[in-house]
Order: structure tokens, then sequence, then C-alpha cells
């Protein structure tokens, strides 16, 4: 019995080195591989979803603040402001939403996707685009209403389209355009291909396209100014990065980059 007991103690105590050996070597094994397939510290990707008259200045903001955040990806969805409600309405997952009005963002804190306080980082006002050398000789907002040009407009819906149509009110001039775009960046690429002869897009967007179109301001823009306001999405999957880009867009180097093509203060 006593030979018997020895053995059985002895086979247990295999075991139990056996199994401590295993258990030490398993969790060092997965710990490799996790910090293979993470991010580095501080990483992730950061998801914009910006009006589309914010592509030009957003593209170059988002490269200096991944120059300043090793790891980090920054991803843009540019469209209409009122289509970027929508996806976020529908679930879509972002982690910071420019608007190209403050309509549209309002609209989002009421339907609960925004979280925080929005704050206004831009101003915005519209300018006519029209074909190089303005061969139509256009330059004020009522010869927009000539017979026989083809005018292109954003819809309704869309900041700028609100923002025209307030300019019609004021002005008393209604404009017959041959269609209405779903974002600026769509007017101003009927302008440059000539599918139209004018389009009023924002000072930022013809500025942008200099070379391509040209531009014709006209003072009653100044009675249709478009603030800009931005904000962290709610349950944003990167919540402290979306903080910073915030931040970022408010500080120096954000107002620095948005005056280069045009873009007002913000508040």
């Amino acid at each position: 019995m006593k030979k018997l007991a020895l053995a059985v103690a002895g086979t247990a105590a295999i075991a139990l080195f056996a199994g401590a050996c295993s258990s030490g070597d398993q969790p060092s094994s997965s710990q490799g591989a996790g910090s293979a397939s993470a991010p580095a510290p501080g990483g992730g990707t950061l998801t914009v979803f910006a009006a589309a008259s914010l592509t030009e200045s957003f593209n170059v903001l988002g490269k200096q603040f991944e120059a300043a955040h090793p790891g980090v990806k920054v991803t843009f969805d540019y469209e209409g402001s009122s289509a970027l409600v929508q996806k976020l309405d529908n679930g879509a997952k972002a982690d910071v939403f420019a608007s190209a009005d403050q309509k549209n963002m309002d609209k989002a804190v009421q339907d609960g996707v925004i979280d925080g306080q929005p704050t206004v980082f831009a101003t915005n006002k519209l300018a006519i685009a029209v074909a190089k050398g303005n061969p139509k000789g256009i330059k004020t907002f009522a010869d927009l209403t000539k017979p026989g040009l083809n005018v292109v407009v954003c819809a309704q819906q869309v900041p700028c389209g609100a923002a025209t149509r307030k300019v019609e009110q004021s002005t008393g001039k209604s404009l017959k355009p041959v269609s209405e775009e779903t974002n600026v960046k769509q007017v101003l690429a009927k302008v440059q291909s000539g599918d139209a002869d004018a389009g009023l897009v924002y000072v930022t967007d013809a500025t942008s396209a200099a070379g391509k179109v040209d531009k014709v301001d006209f003072p009653e823009s100044s009675g249709a100014v478009n603030q800009y306001p931005i904000a962290v999405v709610k349950n944003a999957p990167q919540a402290a990065l979306a903080k910073q880009f915030n931040d970022f867009i408010l500080g120096a180097e954000g107002k620095a980059e948005l005056a280069k093509i045009g873009f007002g203060p913000g508040k």
C-alpha cells in the first residue's frame, strides 16, 4: 500500500508540473499573437464624416493629424451634410461629424447621435463657378436668370442648396436650374466638364478649383453665410482620438489650413 501511495503521488506531481508548464506557455503565446495584430499604442482608425466642401482642407489636416499620432489612420466620408446625418441615424459607425450648416448638426443632436456640444469651427459663403474665361459673361447673381444659361445648384436639403434658396428669396430672383445635385462637389464637376455654364458653389470650392473654373463673387452671398459645426459622434469607436481630432480642427493648425482656401473663422 505504501509503495502504491508513493507511485500515485509521484504521478500526480508529474501531471501537476506538466500542467503548470502548459498553462505558463499558453498566455505567453497568446500575448505574442495579440501584440502582432493589434495597432501600436495610441493607434487605430479614426472615421470622420465631413461635408463635401471640406474635402481639400480636411485631407491635408488628416495627414497632419496622422503625422502627430503615429499608428493612427484617418479616413473620411465626404458627402452632403444631410446624407451624412441620415447615415448616422441609420447606425453607421463614425467618430467625428463636421457639417456644412447648423441645421443638419442640430438634427443630428436631436436624433441623439452626437456626444457633447458641437462647436462652430469655420464659416463659408457662396460664389458662382463658371467656365475658364467666363465665356457667358456672368457678373452678378441676377445674370444666372438669363435665358439660355445652363445653371446647376445644390438640392435644397443640402446646405449649399439652402443657402442658394436664401439668396433667391432675398434678391427676388428665382433660378431655373437644369439640375440639383446632392453635394457641392457635383455642382463644381458639372461646370468643370462643360455640362453647365455656371454653378452655385462655396467660395472655397471655386478657390480650390482655380485653373479649372473661374470664380464670380456676388455681394448677396453675405446674407447667406453658412456656419460649420463639428462634434464627436455618440458611441464613437475611437472616442479619445475623436476628441483629439475635434480639438485639432478647432486649434491653430486647423484654422490656418481652412483659411488658405477662404473659409472664414468660427466662433
